[in-house]
């Protein structure tokens, strides 16, 4: 049995049935599906500019949105940081470092029923406030907390 020509025979009935979906309209490679982002904040140089980009020039602080990150990071490209909002009607939380090019580093939006809770991997270059922005009901709130970031893993 020749499986060479096996594997031409399924590759050419494939990019048939692709080319025939795209040729009727089915698919719409040039279409984007993915939501509108927020240009203006995630290229936001300086943190009041990011808040401003997502609409929270004055956040109020929170005891109800939980920060976690590490104290020391001892490798600044892999930075954990998880947050948890306990706050009701929560329906977006931002992440941001204040001391990188571009402080937004994330923004998550939840939909109605959805459990507030975000983690990522942020990238540091140095030690830097890392604060959370949490929408809830129109308002925003935030948690911010010191990461020191360490160059051998030394604690200096």
């Amino acid at each position: 049995m020749n499986t060479t020509r096996r594997t031409v025979l399924k590759s050419a009935t494939a990019s048939g049935l692709l080319a025939g979906l795209i040729a009727a309209g089915a698919l719409r490679p040039t279409q984007v599906l993915a939501a509108d982002w927020n240009k203006a904040a995630f290229e936001a140089k300086d943190m009041a500019a990011a808040l401003k980009g997502i609409g929270a020039a004055t956040p109020a602080d929170s005891k109800d949105l939980i920060l976690k990150v590490p104290d020391i990071a001892e490798n600044g490209a892999v930075v954990p940081v998880e947050v948890i909002s306990n706050i009701p009607k929560t329906t977006s939380i931002a992440i941001m470092v204040e001391k990188n090019p571009q402080p937004l580093c994330a923004n998550f939006e939840f939909a109605n029923g959805a459990l507030p809770e975000a983690s990522a991997r942020m990238k540091m270059g140095q030690t830097s406030m890392v604060k959370a922005v949490a929408k809830a009901d129109g308002k925003f709130y935030t948690a911010q907390k010191e990461v020191k970031v360490t160059v051998g893993g030394c604690g200096g």
